[in-house]
């Protein structure tokens, strides 16, 4: 296989491709390089983008469910600063996609810290005290001045130029692994977790398709009163029905969450023993690097990267045993 997926296909919208030109590729996926315990660290920045302070206040992001603001730090890139219960998942899940291959933007978690000029909050003024002093947050670098949204262009798990490759279907077990239940997508119009991503100064030019928001991660799948994120003890309790077995050379998952099926639905064994080598050379301490970078404590580390081993080993049995159709 090419170390990256190149593609001559169409951009697509949520329902019918668009005409690209030629000399344009789409990358869902990247042969990754291997990984140091710094990289599960300090995530697809590295130290060298991290958050820098002071932070001074722009604006109050009113986008999605959670709490934001918009910031600028010591350096001038802006930052989008989230609080609430999806701060811990989308640090980690950074940190995993980047691990395996999948594009993830540079995402830091930050104990503590102090936004100057703070004003006329709404939503976030309940986690930042009028001296600007904030806890838990997950800083999320919006200008870095290699990429652009590509508004332009949609996609969903069923319009892509991706369907039926290993690519896509590892996004989809990844999806899985990590009990991600908000699997929104263009269907869902404004409020697609799934979004195109224009690769500034690249030749040929480069479309990036990405899957950003993975908050709702890391506790249980299911419907509205069952799903809970950032969980570890519910994470360990559906760890048991994350692979339910093989029918017809199909995986059977115990997930459940937005637009269940499309993701669940068509995953072979030949896609399972595609994306293992990546997971497989994980390491523990690599997990745990990556939980405690993220926030949780040592104890939620372990238990977290107990569950994530155990999945991976689920994978791993179905692979050596099943048959493909």
């Amino acid at each position: 296989m090419l170390p990256v997926l190149l593609l001559a296909l169409n951009l697509y919208t949520a329902t019918e491709p668009a005409m690209v030109e030629p000399d344009r590729r789409q990358l869902i996926w990247n042969d990754p390089r291997p990984m140091t315990i710094a990289d599960w660290i300090w995530g697809p920045g590295g130290e060298a983008q991290a958050p820098r302070p002071p932070f001074r206040f722009v604006s109050e992001n009113l986008g999605g469910t959670n709490p934001k603001i918009n910031v600028r730090d010591a350096r001038g890139a802006l930052w989008i600063v989230k609080f609430g219960g999806e701060v811990h998942t989308d640090t980690f899940s950074a940190r995993l996609l980047n691990a395996v291959g999948y594009f993830a933007e540079p995402t830091y978690f930050l104990p503590s810290g102090t936004i100057w000029g703070v004003t006329g909050l709404k939503r976030a003024k309940p986690f930042v005290s009028k001296d600007g002093h904030f806890r838990r947050a997950r800083f999320k670098l919006r200008d870095d001045g290699k990429l652009a949204y590509a508004d332009e262009f949609q996609w969903s798990w069923i319009a892509n130029p991706f369907l039926g490759l290993h690519e896509l279907n590892g996004l989809k077990i990844l999806m899985m692994l990590l009990s991600n239940w908000d699997g929104k997508d263009a269907r869902d119009g404004d409020d697609s977790n799934t979004a195109v991503f224009l690769q500034r100064g690249s030749q040929p030019v480069t479309y990036l398709y990405s899957f950003f928001d993975w908050g709702a991660s890391l506790g249980s799948w299911g419907g509205f009163f069952k799903r809970d994120k950032w969980h570890a003890s519910a994470y360990e309790r559906q760890t048991r029905d994350f692979v339910k077995g093989v029918r017809n050379g199909r995986i059977v998952w115990g997930y459940g969450g937005k637009h269940r099926h499309d993701i669940t639905d068509g995953i072979t064994i030949s896609d399972v023993r595609w994306l293992l080598p990546h997971l497989s050379r994980i390491t523990d301490e690599e997990l745990q690097a990556g939980f405690v970078a993220s926030g949780a404590t040592g104890a939620g580390a372990e238990r977290f990267t107990r569950s994530i081993r155990n999945r991976i080993g689920q994978m791993e049995r179905i692979s050596q045993t099943a048959k493909e159709k």
